[in-house]
C-alpha cells in the first residue's frame, strides 16, 4: 500500500496540513513547461514584434504574481511569504520552454508557486500571442527539482 493522502481526514474530508509543528528548513522548487506554436509566432516574439507588446517581459511578471497568490488559487496550499521566484525563457524548435523557481526559508515547499508561475507564464504567452497563432499547445508542466523539508532533495529523471 502506498503512501497515505495529507490532504485527505481519517473520513475522506478534504482538509489543509497542519504545518505548526514542522521545522523550517530552506526549500526550493524548479517547475518548467512549454508552448508550441507556429515558426512566425515564434519569430515574432524573438524578435519583439508581437502585437501586444512584450510577450515575455509580460509572462515573466505574470508568472512570479502567480506564485504569490497560489494559495488564494489552490485550496488546500499555504500561503507563503516567498523568499524569491525567477522565471526564465528558453527558445527551442518550435515552441518556447518556461522554467521557474521560487525558493524560501519555511514549513512547507513550494512547489505548488513554482507550477504555478509556469502555467501562467505559459499561458499569458498564449494570452499574448494569440493574434498570432490561436492553435498554440501549452504542455509538459512538470516539477523538475525540489530541495528542502523532510524529504530532502527530488530531482526528475
Amino acid at each position: 500500500m502506498g503512501k497515505s493522502l495529507t490532504h485527505i481526514d481519517a473520513e475522506g474530508t478534504a482538509r489543509m496540513v497542519d504545518v505548526g509543528a514542522k521545522t523550517e528548513t530552506q526549500r526550493l522548487a524548479v517547475a518548467s513547461g512549454r508552448i508550441t506554436m507556429t515558426a512566425d509566432a515564434l519569430a515574432a516574439i524573438r524578435a519583439g514584434n508581437a502585437p501586444k507588446g512584450d510577450v515575455l517581459g509580460t509572462a515573466r511578471i505574470a508568472g512570479i504574481m502567480a506564485a504569490k497568490k497560489t494559495g488564494d488559487l489552490i485550496p488546500m496550499c499555504h500561503p507563503l511569504a516567498i523568499d524569491a521566484v525567477n522565471v526564465d525563457f528558453a527558445f527551442e524548435e518550435a515552441a518556447i520552454r518556461a522554467t521557474a523557481t521560487a525558493s524560501l526559508t519555511g514549513k512547507t515547499g513550494v512547489e505548488m508557486e513554482a507550477i504555478t508561475a509556469v502555467s501562467m507564464a505559459l499561458v499569458t504567452i498564449y494570452d499574448m500571442a494569440k493574434a498570432l497563432d490561436k492553435g498554440m499547445v501549452i504542455g509538459e508542466i512538470r516539477l523538475i527539482e525540489k530541495r528542502g523539508g523532510k524529504s530532502g532533495h527530488w530531482k526528475a529523471d
